[in-house]
């Protein structure tokens, strides 16, 4: 079944980009946020009928419900999951957002934007627990990216970007306290119900089981957590040897319930650690390493 309907989210895909009845997230993109994850396939109530829907927390800080129709994809809402300064409306009828021009990157004049280039949510899934309702984000709020326009000549395989990299910065939103968090949504109401707040960053995937759990690392203080699904409380956590940015996997042998992740620093996390601590005047360290960790989950 799964292979069946996903093969048919591949030909209905394949078909609305044949008749151009796709949705665009944001249009002329200045501020990196181009989608890294895949929308999810969920339904959800509206206006008093089941909408087929595919669900997408954006890069752009937008949560984004659309319908997977036979004609293509239909834009149904989007609410913002973090503080958005760039979005100044939503079409509710295309989804097409209209912009403050201040916010929007340009040759000549260093520009700041919420959230920053990382955005909302990067690459890291969000997960649905169909048992809940809800959709699990793993989002960062209150960081902000400052771009200044640069021209410059283009040379074959150098960097072609039009800003002065040394000058981009990052910095938090005045007054914030915390950065990363763990989202709760209620696909029923379009709604969020709870909210876990992290000090330092998150580039935790989540896993979320039918056991009432959602399992998340991410934190650059290397632990792996464990949630309840429903309410939002931490019921567990394990310090890791590094920062856990690996996607976590459930599987049983034997009767016995098994929950394995990757813990190993880097890339997205590291990058985005390293000019935290440029802005705080800080110094992180988050031991490197690729080691597997696996638990079992017993009576």
């Amino acid at each position: 079944m799964r292979r069946a309907r996903g093969s048919s989210h591949l030909v209905l895909w394949l078909g609305a980009r044949r008749r151009g009845a796709d949705h665009q997230y944001h249009w002329n993109d200045s501020w990196d946020w181009d989608e890294v994850s895949t929308p999810l396939l969920i339904d959800f109530p509206k206006d008093g009928r089941t909408v087929k829907g595919l669900v997408h927390p954006g890069r752009n800080g937008y949560l984004w419900r659309l319908e997977r129709r036979p004609d293509g994809i239909k834009f149904v809402d989007a609410r913002p999951f973090v503080i958005q300064e760039v979005f100044t409306r939503i079409d509710p009828v295309s989804g097409r957002p209209s912009y403050d021009p201040e916010r929007k990157p340009r040759l000549g004049a260093a520009v700041t934007f919420c959230p920053g280039l990382w955005g909302g949510k990067d690459w890291t899934p969000a997960g649905y627990n169909p048992k809940t309702n809800y959709l699990y984000i793993p989002a960062n709020e209150n960081l902000c990216s400052t771009l200044t326009g640069m021209q410059s000549p283009y040379e074959p395989g150098k960097l072609f970007v039009g800003v002065d990299r040394p000058k981009t910065t990052m910095s938090w939103r005045q007054g914030a306290s915390h950065i990363g968090e763990l989202q709760a949504w209620d696909m029923a109401t379009g709604q969020k119900v709870w909210t876990h707040k992290f000090p330092s960053q998150n580039w935790g995937p989540i896993l979320t089981t039918g056991g009432g759990l959602v399992f998340l690392g991410g934190t650059n203080d290397r632990n792996f957590r464990a949630f309840d699904a429903k309410t939002g409380a931490q019921l567990w956590q394990f310090k890791t040897n590094s920062g856990v940015t690996g996607v976590p996997s459930s599987f049983a042998v034997d009767g016995v319930q098994y929950i394995a992740v990757q813990s190993g620093w880097g890339v997205d996390a590291q990058r985005m650690q390293a000019r935290l601590d440029t802005f705080l005047g800080t110094k992180t360290e988050v031991p490197q390493g690729g080691v597997v960790w696996v638990f079992a989950l017993r009576d």
